[in-house]
């Protein structure tokens, strides 16, 4: 039995100060063990899933006035009624949402070499690592490993830009080049300078597509260990393409031109 909803009013709250770390902290998940979840489509995403929540926060006037929202905070195994202006003071939107679920951190995962991976080597645009997620469980990659240097795959920023894709994913963050080549996956990056163009080979599956930092790209050392090295065709004769971009070309072609 679930307990009854508790009210809270008062901004020196144990729960909201820890919620307010976990909104404003990128990396404070690591050090609490919890995740913040913002808004109604995030925490839809993780009860489809089959996640659960260990608490629920929503906002007063959503608890008497939202039935949709209501039922989500109730799917957690606590829930917490707050003023409005105090959620609001807890939101990183610029429409603050009314409802937010706390998760415990996925437990630190194994990397796995039986499926298609987006391997992201220093990655730091948190809206550029949300949307290769999201594009990721779109088109079939199963799973993505962060080397050190990446944004931090749980953070609000990332959490948002991914809109529900992490719960459909395997994560492992923290990794170096050579927990990679442990893996046996054959490494597949994207260079303007190379010679084999996308989309007009067979792609190994499965396949570790490696997409590397915003203006450095792919590290050299681990560039060098690539099995296969693409240059996407740019007819428009832009210098490169953004790197959120370029991932989702690269997913479709493995679905598409995938041996196997």
């Amino acid at each position: 039995m679930r307990a009854a909803p508790v009210e809270i009013s008062a901004r020196d709250n144990p729960l909201i100060q820890r919620l307010r770390k976990l909104a404003q902290d990128p990396a404070a998940y690591r050090k609490l063990g919890q995740v913040w979840l913002e808004g109604e489509h995030l925490c839809s995403a993780l009860l489809a899933r089959g996640g659960r929540a260990q608490q629920a926060l929503i906002a007063r006037s959503a608890w008497t006035q939202r039935p949709a929202l209501r039922a989500l905070a109730e799917a957690a195994a606590r829930c917490a009624i707050v003023e409005d202006k105090l959620f609001a003071q807890l939101s990183g939107l610029e429409s603050p949402a009314a409802l937010g679920l706390l998760i415990d951190t996925p437990p630190p995962a194994a990397p796995r070499a039986d499926r298609d991976t987006l391997v992201l080597d220093r990655v730091q645009d948190a809206g550029n690592v949300g949307s290769m997620l999201r594009s990721a469980a779109a088109l079939g990659i199963g799973q993505v490993l962060a080397l050190k240097g990446t944004a931090a795959l749980w953070s609000p920023k990332v959490l948002r830009a991914g809109q529900g894709a992490h719960f459909g994913l395997h994560l492992v963050e923290g990794l170096a080049a050579e927990d990679l080549l442990a893996l046996g996956l054959p490494l597949v990056a994207t260079s303007p300078h190379a010679e084999a163009v996308l989309g007009r080979q067979a792609l190994p599956r499965p396949l570790a597509w490696v997409l590397g930092h915003e203006g450095q790209g792919v590290q050299p050392a681990l560039l060098q260990a690539c099995a296969l090295t693409l240059r996407i065709p740019q007819p428009g004769g832009e210098e490169s393409l953004n790197v959120a971009a370029a991932a989702a070309i690269c997913f479709y072609e493995s679905q598409v031109r995938g041996a196997g």
